[in-house]
């Protein structure tokens, strides 16, 4: 039997999400963060020497990471739908894309929130709110702020003529990309991306990512 470790507000509720399209028996054990540092709470490194959400035990022991996990739940349980292509440019898309997800758009993303949460905290005393605005905007527009951009506009413009990330069903790429994208929605930032809003909206309204939403309670993207 399979058990996910599910923490609130996390990568692991693009997992469940997973587990329910392909319609497979599992556990679930939830987690919640840690009130005032926001991180896992130290009864998950009982499961994973990292401490970190999303894991997933199967049979042959305790496997992390979004990206490994989604490869594995594909590979053991793919029947008809959410299967890896098996050749031509839908299977150069699905490898591109699942990659993609984790190490180029959500980087920038979170040094982006952990940036803006350090301008929050560097607002007082008050005449300290300068030197923290204009150090924390040097670094965003140096590096993250347009490497982000950069990524956003080409997201946007291959949503923008088509439907899923690999192919004409959703894959382990949608999955993937799901969670930086809907996190941008979510904080506002995609007003000026309607393919992006667009294809969140599509995947949000798929009984199995409602049925995901039961299981696993408090979801702050959705």
């Amino acid at each position: 039997m399979l058990t996910l470790h599910h923490l609130n507000n996390s990568r692991s509720q693009r997992i469940l999400w997973l587990l329910e399209e392909l319609g497979v028996d599992y556990n679930i054990e939830h987690y919640q963060r840690d009130s005032t540092t926001n991180l896992a709470p130290d009864s998950l490194r009982a499961v994973h020497p990292l401490g970190r959400s999303p894991v997933l035990t199967t049979p042959e022991g305790a496997i992390a990471e979004s990206g490994a996990i989604v490869e594995y739940l594909v590979r053991k349980h793919g029947q008809t739908h959410f299967t890896s292509p098996e050749s031509g440019e839908n299977l150069q898309q699905y490898l591109f894309w699942l990659h993609f997800a984790e190490g180029s758009l959500m980087p920038p993303l979170v040094a982006r929130l952990v940036l803006e949460k350090a301008r929050q905290k560097g607002s007082k005393p008050f005449f300290i709110k300068p030197i923290t605005n204009k150090l924390i905007d040097g670094i965003l527009n140096a590096y993250y702020g347009p490497n982000l951009a950069q990524s956003l506009r080409y997201v946007e413009s291959y949503l923008a003529h088509h439907t899923w990330f690999a192919g004409e069903q959703p894959t382990g790429a949608d999955v993937q990309m799901i969670f930086p994208l809907e996190s941008l929605v979510a904080s506002g930032n995609a007003k000026d991306f309607p393919a992006i809003r667009e294809y969140v909206k599509r995947v949000h309204a798929r009984p199995a990512y409602k049925q995901a939403l039961e299981k696993g309670g408090e979801y702050a993207y959705a």
